[in-house]
């Protein structure tokens, strides 16, 4: 599978822009502010229905205009695939594959399986447990779109319980039966998702710790660990166990809701005792293992976007990741940076095909 060419109208701070590329490898280089992140986020939101930079899709849209569009052909399985994406000011956006509009964007996830590495990554480890939910929700939805719709129901329930616990403080009222048609259906869906998270996770984590070791030649001992509430308990005992506490603060205090994944470096947290070269590492480590987990899965190498992913790191671990491009181990790869002698020299070491674009 790779994507064939592409054209952006009025996204971000393209009027017009039409792109035709490698099948291999494509690189975007010129100046910071250019718009080469911007390419990779227009290729991204095709496969995710939205960008990884900015969660206001309206912000999308160019200055002064009042829609975008992204149009593309992929190949896939030997077809010719057309996917659009388009936003119009005060419209919801709308999705299509070979011109007709998806009903859901969750039917659309994981058809054009793709990975993205960015600095915008190191998000993951600085902000809050939320973030790391998304991108366990992210790998395994790609793969099972029944787990995304156990997602959506959970967040509904829990958005109903939530008002209910509203409801009996401000009318100062309790009623047991209707919170446990709740509790149950939370219980129901809550302890499907977290079987799902921690079969992800236990096959994750190898793969993982192989892609470290190889990019840092085992020089650091890290962890990667999957923190639920529900390792304590079966979700419906929690709920009802943190009944009082949850009428106080009128919202769902247990849950798969209040998951995380735990960074650690010699078994402290990453954000506070690894440097920012180790953190960077750690993070590529864990994008690879996406990737891989992703291709092992579904038997398709998905896209990889790599933005400005030569900055701040060494020689010796660009060389690792270029080892993997020279292994077959990649698929399609698309490439930002700053300094276009230096990418160059890069991907022609890799003595495949390539296509680079100045901008």
């Amino acid at each position: 599978m790779y994507l064939k060419k592409i054209s952006l109208f009025n996204y971000k701070n393209f009027s017009e822009a039409n792109f035709e590329f490698d099948s291999k490898i494509n690189c975007f280089v010129g100046k910071n502010g250019i718009g080469k992140t911007n390419v990779l986020d227009a290729i991204y939101h095709l496969s995710y229905g939205k960008s990884y930079f900015n969660p206001l899709a309206v912000q999308n849209i160019k200055h002064g205009e009042e829609f975008f569009v992204i149009d593309a052909e992929f190949e896939k399985n030997e077809r010719t695939e057309q996917i659009v994406c388009s936003l119009k000011k005060g419209q919801k956006k709308i999705l299509k594959r070979n011109g007709k509009a998806y009903d859901k964007f969750s039917d659309h996830i994981g058809f054009i399986p793709l990975v993205i590495i960015s600095p915008a990554d190191r998000d993951l480890i600085v902000e809050g447990s939320e973030t790391r939910r998304k991108f366990m929700d992210s790998v395994i939805s790609q793969l099972d779109s029944h787990y995304l719709q156990q997602l959506i129901h959970y967040q509904k329930v829990m958005n109903q319980r939530n008002a209910l616990l509203k409801y009996f403080a401000l009318n100062h009222t309790y009623d047991n039966d209707t919170l446990s048609i709740y509790n149950e259906q939370l219980t129901e869906f809550g302890q499907s998702i977290f079987e799902k998270r921690k079969n992800f996770i236990a096959e994750f984590i190898p793969i993982f710790n192989s892609h470290h070791h190889n990019i840092t030649g085992s020089q650091e001992s890290v962890q990667l660990i999957y923190e639920s509430h529900l390792f304590e308990n079966d979700l419906l005992t929690l709920l009802q166990q943190n009944i009082n506490k949850d009428r106080i603060l009128q919202y769902t205090s247990v849950g798969i809701h209040k998951d995380d994944l735990s960074f650690e470096i010699d078994s402290y947290p990453i954000k506070k005792f690894g440097s920012q070269g180790q953190q960077k590492s750690f993070l590529i480590a864990l994008k690879l293992a996406q990737f891989e987990f992703l291709k092992k899965q579904s038997g398709v190498k998905p896209i990889l976007l790599f933005d400005d992913i030569f900055d701040k790191l060494d020689e010796s671990r660009v060389s690792k990741i270029i080892e993997m491009v020279n292994n077959d181990t990649f698929g399609q790869l698309f490439i930002s940076d700053t300094h276009p002698e230096r990418t160059e020299t890069i991907v022609k070491s890799t003595h495949q095909s390539y296509t680079i674009f100045n901008l």
